[in-house]
């Protein structure tokens, strides 16, 4: 089934929800979420490597949980991300990354975050959201 199809056909939500803004209307804003539907998609793409808790696409909240790179297996990570608005915008995305390091058997400390790194993966979802939102003007 084509898309034009699913368009023509509906879906068993009416038109209530867009979750990937598939109305043309709403694929700048992502009005059917209450975020941006670029940046939602984007933020789920780039965190795609770590556990996902909880992710709320109505409040605009991503949280991961804890995740240790094979390369540090003593150090492990956690990511919580917030969509702050519906326009594609640098200011539109927070996040917030948590860092420990094991000091014992089953025992964690919380640990300094590198200043670039928050920075780093804004950057990383900003880029792909950009690349979402060239592909779907590209694909109409």
């Amino acid at each position: 089934m084509t898309r034009a199809d699913q368009k023509a056909r509906g879906t068993i939500f009416g038109d209530g929800i867009g979750i990937f803004g598939d109305d043309d209307s709403k694929k700048e804003t992502g009005s059917g979420i209450g975020v941006n539907s670029f940046l939602w998609r984007a933020t789920l793409d780039t965190l795609s490597f770590m556990p996902l808790n909880s992710a709320d696409p109505f409040g605009g909240v991503i949280i991961t949980d804890w995740y240790s790179p094979t390369e540090t297996p003593n150090e492990r990570f956690k990511l919580t991300a917030y969509i702050l608005g519906t326009a594609l915008r640098s200011d539109a995305i927070k996040v917030a990354i948590f860092r420990q390091v094991n000091v014992g058997p089953n025992q964690w400390q919380d640990a300094v975050v590198e200043k670039g790194t928050v920075t780093s993966m804004e950057d990383a979802i900003l880029t792909r959201a950009r690349q979402l939102r060239i592909d779907s003007a590209n694909a109409e």
